[in-house]
């Protein structure tokens, strides 16, 4: 499970790609110069996965080594570690795509 801290730094970054993404629609709608969107674009693909190395960080470290932690998200307890390793290793494939 994420703490409360964890929670709202990603929530924060979250938002400001969301104002990225926003400022993107704005961009095309003014009918801005076309590498200046594409590097908007790399922007903002680069925020989300820093995002998301946040959240599989998060994960790894409290759902799959912290498997004996109460306070692990009800979700991984229902899963031996065999599993959660598989989990981590899909999602790794998925995410570096």
């Amino acid at each position: 499970m994420m703490n409360e801290e964890t929670r709202k730094k990603i929530g924060r970054r979250l938002s400001r790609v969301g104002g990225q993404v926003n400022g993107l629609q704005k961009m095309v709608e003014e009918d801005r110069y076309c590498v200046e969107i594409l590097d908007q674009i790399a922007a903002a693909r680069a925020a989300l996965d820093a995002v998301g190395v946040e959240i599989l960080s998060d994960h790894i470290e409290g759902c799959v080594i912290g498997s004996c932690n109460s306070s692990q998200h009800v979700t991984a307890k229902e899963r031996t570690r065999e599993e959660l390793s598989e989990e981590v290793r899909l999602t790794l494939r998925r995410f570096l795509k």
